[in-house]
């Protein structure tokens, strides 16, 4: 019988040895750093329903809890995009992902 030994190593170290995850790792930070910037202009109530996505050239996903959270942020994406762009970030377009559809809705 073989015995393994498995050597834990930190997400740093990891992300050195793969260019694919150290990408991956800089697009959440970077993912999350738009979501800080923009969270003072979202409505207190609906701070919690959203989330940092994906960032995919110049269009940027928020994933929103519900589809009224959507349909109450989706008024405010040109003031969001606007304040991302003051901020040196090349947004054209947030685009939003509804998380859990109301049942009576098809998904995505």
């Amino acid at each position: 019988m073989h015995s393994r030994r498995h050597f834990a190593i930190s997400l740093e170290q990891a992300s050195q040895a793969s260019p694919a995850l150290s990408q991956l790792i800089g697009q959440a930070r970077e993912a999350n750093a738009r979501l800080k910037a923009i969270t003072p202009l979202l409505p207190p109530g609906l701070r919690h329903s959203v989330q940092p996505g994906p960032i995919e050239g110049d269009s940027w996903w928020l994933l929103v809890k519900t589809s009224a959270a959507a349909t109450k942020v989706r008024y405010l994406l040109p003031g969001l995009e606007a304040h991302l762009r003051t901020k040196g970030w090349n947004v054209a377009r947030i685009q939003l992902k509804v998380l859990h559809a109301a049942p009576w809705q098809s998904p995505l």
